[in-house]
């Protein structure tokens, strides 16, 4: 048994029982008390409130010259609220969660939360269509309803899911909090950083904080439905995998050489003993004097081997008849005389 650091990495026996999130009357709380946050930070900018003034203030401070120094490293810091490398990042470890616990839940709630995220803080940027501090035209104006996509902030609220997903699907409390405080650091300063470059409103960072933790307090709403998905594609698998099985070529019988078959009496004790000999060394009879014996009594193996021999002569005389010459038959003509009588005339 192993005990190194080492053994955490392999796989699981079996999937562990991880008690899913429920939607508590804490957590309902925090839902409608970001929720009217919400609400709040949209009509402020609706109606160009003391938060649009404080978003020019900001702009016109100019921070990114005000801390040059810190332009650099902020320009890379940036990226981890970019949607494409952190999706990448995040959507590995729970790959590799998803392997080792036999279950697909840690894959399905991401893409459940990315899709929540896209719907949601996308129709808004559209609907409102506010332009950014670098593309504002009067001082003082909310920009909205001019043709542009940055009301709320999209990189702080994919910070907020991407980040606080892993906290979401922690296994234990310890690593819940850990996680929780890791994401909410990651997310802040990806919102702050955005203020600094100039790509962003204020309003437009606090907005996407309360977009994206919106979408991480609602996801208990919506595991019915990532489990029964999970049930949907294994069952799919399954079935592919059992087609698959059926579409295999089954493998060839192994092929056995069918018997010869020899004579029950070849007549003789010669002939036996060559017999015994042939079937000693692996040859049909005959084989050794005619090389061809052998492959006849295989392609024929119904047929008995009839034995080498001579055939009989015919019987009677080998010469041909003469026609100048007379049959022996006494009745067929006179008789030959006798040596020393007197010839007939």
């Amino acid at each position: 048994m192993r005990t190194d650091i080492f053994a955490r990495l392999d796989r699981e026996p079996e999937p562990p029982k991880i008690e899913t999130p429920r939607m508590s009357r804490h957590r309902i709380a925090l839902f409608g008390g970001t929720l009217a946050f919400y609400l709040a930070i949209v009509v402020a900018v609706l109606v160009s409130s003391w938060l649009v003034a404080l978003d020019w203030k900001v702009m016109l401070f100019r921070p990114y010259q005000q801390w040059p120094e810190l332009h650099a490293f902020l320009d890379y810091y940036v990226v981890l609220g970019q949607r494409g490398p952190t999706a990448v990042m995040v959507a590995s470890w729970l790959g590799w969660r998803s392997w080792r616990q036999h279950t697909l839940r840690p894959l399905l709630t991401l893409g459940a939360s990315l899709l929540l995220l896209n719907l949601s803080v996308g129709a808004v940027k559209l609907g409102l269509g506010r332009l950014g501090p670098h593309y504002a035209t009067q001082i003082g104006s909310a920009e909205l309803f001019a043709g542009g996509d940055i009301f709320p902030s999209g990189h702080t609220a994919n910070a907020v899911v991407t980040w606080g997903i892993l906290a979401y699907l922690a296994t234990t409390p310890r690593a819940r909090r850990y996680l929780s405080a890791v994401s909410a650091f990651v997310s802040l300063g990806v919102g702050l950083t955005t203020v600094y470059i100039g790509t962003h409103w204020l309003s437009d960072v606090l907005l996407g904080w309360a977009a994206g933790l919106l979408i991480l307090l609602a996801l208990p709403w919506f595991e019915p439905l990532i489990t029964r998905t999970e049930v949907w594609i294994l069952s799919v698998r399954e079935q592919w995998r059992n087609r698959r099985g059926l579409r295999e070529p089954v493998p060839p019988a192994p092929v056995t050489p069918e018997p010869v078959l020899l004579p029950q009496a070849l007549g003789g004790g010669a002939a036996a003993e060559g017999v015994q000999e042939a079937a000693s060394t692996g040859q049909a009879p005959g084989a050794s004097g005619h090389p061809g014996a052998a492959t006849r009594a295989r392609a024929h193996p119904a047929h008995p081997v009839r034995p080498e021999r001579t055939p009989p002569a015919p019987a009677g005389s080998r010469r041909p008849p003469h026609a100048d010459r007379s049959p022996r038959n006494s009745s067929a003509g006179p008789s030959r005389p006798v040596a020393g009588g007197p010839v007939a005339p």
